[in-house]
């Protein structure tokens, strides 16, 4: 296990989480890079990048490739193209894991009482989204590669309520992995989605401990004597938090992910704590914070033979 963040596969990126001492990367906006570029010398482009962070000591856990709705028909080719440049990337550079949402059908009906819309968000999208995902998981799996939905609710208060990505909520994974024939596709977890929906993330573990393929380092904290007052759709009941900051028990999440078979990286995904993102301390308090989580996490992890 390595413990890095997420970062851009640029110089500046790279070179300053590894000063910070971490070891590994999710390499993210990756549709901006040049190896996702349509009509680019993407191999040289790609072989470019594993040069530059192999200088630097450093590995790639994962591929974060797509995160909007691939679903939604104005996304679906460009989606298609730069996933399936994602695929052909990590194939080529043994980068084990193409991360992403899966997106969802979005069909809204009219409250005939209030005439606002409403999101019909159910079991009934699994055959679109395996529709889309499925020739992807097979080209991915050809390569050993493994495909991983990240399971942000992008909701308001985050809330699986108005989003667009189906994983939001852990009762859909059951009846999507339930469909799903393939074995490659699973779970980028990330323990302040579940804390901010009231769940357990130890729970959570014990279900899907071994469907996860990716670790998002990140924390939360909901205020209950905030909650007590005006409920969980306030702003400030539910923040995302550094790990170390926030309500998880870290030791206890390695514990079960070990358990479950997990021992790839976790990678701090920052610019989320409110304290220490909008402080104007601005870098130098997302640094500490960086910081923080790496003193929290460290110690924790199974160290490389």
């Amino acid at each position: 296990m390595r413990l890095g963040m997420l970062a851009r596969a640029e110089e500046s990126e790279l070179t300053f989480l590894n000063g910070l001492g971490l070891r590994c990367f999710q390499w993210v906006r990756f549709g901006q890079h040049p190896s996702a570029t349509l009509g680019s010398d993407w191999q040289s482009e790609a072989e470019r990048a594993r040069a530059l962070w192999s200088g630097l000591g450093l590995r790639c856990s994962a591929i974060a490739a797509y995160y909007a709705n691939p679903l939604d028909p104005a996304q679906t080719e460009a989606a298609c193209r730069i996933l399936t440049r994602a695929i052909d990337v990590a194939a080529l550079l043994g980068i084990p894991v193409v991360s992403a949402f899966p997106g969802a059908v979005i069909n809204p009906v009219i409250n005939q009482r209030g005439g606002n819309p409403v999101y019909q968000s159910s079991t009934n999208d699994i055959p679109r989204i395996l529709e889309f995902w499925g020739p992807l998981a097979l080209k991915a799996d050809q390569s050993g590669v493994h495909i991983a939905f990240e399971h942000c609710p992008q909701g308001l208060h985050h809330l699986s309520v108005m989003g667009y990505n189906f994983f939001g909520q852990p009762a859909l994974w059951e009846a999507f992995f339930d469909a799903c024939p393939h074995a490659n596709i699973g779970i980028e977890w990330d323990a302040a989605h579940l804390i901010c929906q009231g769940i357990d993330p130890l729970e959570n573990l014990r279900m899907f401990g071994r469907k996860i393929f990716h670790v998002h380092a990140k924390d939360a904290w909901v205020d209950h004597s905030l909650m007590r007052k005006y409920g969980i759709c306030h702003a400030g009941v539910a923040e995302h938090r550094f790990p170390g900051l926030g309500q998880s028990d870290w030791a206890q999440i390695l514990h079960l992910l070990v358990r479950s078979g997990y021992t790839h990286d976790l990678n701090i995904e920052g610019w989320h704590d409110p304290v220490y993102r909008d402080h104007p301390g601005g870098l130098q308090l997302e640094t500490t914070g960086l910081l923080i989580a790496r003193k929290t996490l460290e110690p924790l992890l199974i160290p490389e033979a």
